[in-house]
């Protein structure tokens, strides 16, 4: 049957169709696991690569981006693409969303957050879930250097998370160009992640998430001599841990409870003013909704709040009928071109 709750009905030209569970993919780790690993194909043009600089008066703080510009860029709405915790702009979610919103007609900006997809160099500094700043200054170069008149912007996870956080804190002072925002399983209320990602179901993906974020750190330790510690980090077992001892460190908290405090997108999500549209699984593993959040969310007028019972993370892998089956992908295409 079909899986969704909404927190308001369909309007006119937004998309209807509900999530159904690709067969023998029902529950939340099948679903999960399965978007990562089934292989697809990237029908994508040669990107341009571009640097952009994040911190105003800062050169040596930059982060990489891979743009496709249509034609005629200036006649066309552009997607900026924000990746999760330790993924890259050639995540397969990323490259999927973009491949489909180009078929659509739109440029695509696939931003990396800074450190990440192979970018260590390019930034002294360590990224985290709170930098919502990176993104609002590569939003303000498009505008000011590209001249592009409409702008749109989706996250994924950690990058939903930081894509709300941005339109909460520019609330009814957002540019005009920026039209609408997406996320897709976003990690809106960072400490419950950290404790679900803690338990003992999710702890294939926890390793994982501290594999990446202590090799980067060996990395960036080997850059930039002086810079970083790297003794002791055997003995951090949790993404909290990590966050206590390392992120919050080195990004200015006082610790693993001040940072996710700080940079959760729960905080600020009631100020949103522009049409949005979030997608969040109920079986989510690592990803919960809060009942307090998702009170927040569903009394913003501006928000469309649409839930699964199924879907995992990031995944919301429907039958291929007709298209790949990556339902929440072509979801949030249709929902900006509706616009």
């Amino acid at each position: 049957m079909p899986q969704e709750n909404t927190s308001r009905p369909s309007g006119p030209g937004e998309p209807g169709d509900a999530f159904v569970p690709r067969a023998f993919l029902g529950g939340g780790h099948a679903q999960t696991l399965a978007a990562a690993l089934l292989p697809r194909r990237n029908s994508l043009p040669p990107a341009e690569a571009r640097l952009f600089n994040v911190e105003a008066g800062v050169a040596d703080v930059q982060v990489l981006c891979h743009c496709h510009w249509q034609a005629d860029r200036r006649s066309a709405p552009a997607l900026v693409l924000l990746h999760g915790l330790e993924g890259s702009s050639a995540g397969q979610y990323i490259l999927g969303t973009a491949s489909k919103a180009w078929a659509a007609g739109m440029n695509v900006v696939r931003m990396n957050m800074r450190n990440c997809g192979g970018t260590e160099r390019l930034a002294p500094t360590l990224y985290h879930s709170g930098l919502s700043s990176d993104l609002g200054a590569v939003v303000r170069e498009l505008i000011a250097e590209d001249k592009l008149p409409r702008i749109f912007l989706a996250g994924f996870s950690m990058g939903g998370n930081i894509t709300l956080k941005l339109a909460g804190e520019w609330g009814g002072e957002a540019p005009a160009e920026v039209r609408a925002l997406a996320a897709v399983s976003p990690a809106i209320d960072l400490a419950a992640c950290a404790d679900a990602l803690h338990r003992p179901g999710n702890r294939l993906y926890e390793w994982n998430f501290l594999w990446g974020l202590k090799r980067r750190l060996r990395a960036k330790a080997r850059l930039f001599p002086g810079c970083y510690e790297t003794q002791g980090l055997r003995r951090l077992g949790s993404v909290r841990a990590f966050d206590d001892q390392v992120t919050a460190r080195y990004c200015g908290f006082t610790g693993a409870d001040d940072y996710y405090a700080r940079s959760s997108a729960s905080n600020v999500i009631e100020r949103i003013a522009r049409p949005t549209l979030i997608l969040h699984s109920q079986d989510d593993p690592f990803v919960p909704l809060t009942p307090e959040t998702r009170a927040k969310l569903r009394g913003n007028p501006q928000v469309r709040l649409v839930e699964t019972s199924a879907g995992g993370h990031c995944a919301f892998l429907a039958a291929a009928n007709g298209y790949d089956g990556r339902w929440a992908e072509r979801r949030l295409v249709e929902f900006f071109s509706a616009l």
